[in-house]
């Protein structure tokens, strides 16, 4: 969700203006992948290296993301949007990390949708946790049990907002056959007609998985 500083800067207003727009970015989105059935979203919240921004922005940043979950979770719980917070969330405050406890235990049985939101996480941190974990567990090779989406299905489709053509250490592990999608649209302006415009383009993507196009193409035809 790229973009909300220079959102805000355009207009001439502090950058927490933009992250405070950005909020209602991310309702919409909730509201967009429903209306088109997705039934895992994940939105890059925090980096593990967003610390090294202006300490202000960083203290503002936590600010806001606890007070956007103490006001949405339970319009979450009613739409039966399974919350979970992705991350090292150990160096998050105690506030936070007990906000987040019991957001993902109210939400834990909802099924209809699974909303995760990656706060200090980076896509070394979860390969490096995850062969740590293994290691401890006796089973090293097969470490890809324990990352942090190890319970979920890899992504179709991932959208980058804001301009920037490059991953920025996000699901780095996740993304191997995911269909990458950049857009200019900083993320406080990407609402339905944008998202809509993804799925678009996704859908006429043809996804080989390493097989030919032919292959493809034949195993379509069979299930049509």
């Amino acid at each position: 969700m790229d973009g909300n500083g220079r959102w805000a800067q355009k207009r001439f207003l502090p950058r927490v203006a933009g992250h405070r727009q950005g909020v209602e970015a991310v309702r919409t989105l909730l509201r967009s992948a429903a209306k088109h059935g997705v039934t895992h979203l994940t939105v890059f919240a925090f980096s593990s290296e967003n610390w090294k921004r202006p300490q202000d922005e960083v203290s503002y940043l936590m600010e806001l993301f606890f007070k956007a979950l103490r006001e949405e979770i339970q319009k979450l719980h009613e739409n039966g949007i399974r919350f979970r917070a992705i991350g090292d969330i150990s160096a998050l405050s105690t506030e936070i990390q007990t906000l987040i406890a019991d957001a993902e235990k109210l939400t834990s049985g909802n099924l209809k949708q699974t909303f995760n939101v990656a706060v200090n996480y980076g896509g070394r941190w979860d390969i490096e946790q995850a062969v740590e974990r293994a290691a401890n567990a006796g089973s090293a090779t097969d470490f890809a049990k324990h990352l942090a989406f190890a319970d979920q299905p890899d992504p179709d489709l991932f959208i980058r907002t804001g301009g920037e053509r490059r991953i920025s250490n996000f699901l780095l592990w996740q993304i191997a056959y995911t269909e990458l999608y950049f857009t200019d649209v900083l993320w406080p302006d990407f609402g339905e007609a944008e998202f809509d415009s993804a799925v678009q383009w996704f859908a006429n993507r043809e996804r080989r998985f390493g097989q030919t196009g032919e292959q493809v193409r034949s195993v379509a035809a069979v299930k049509a």
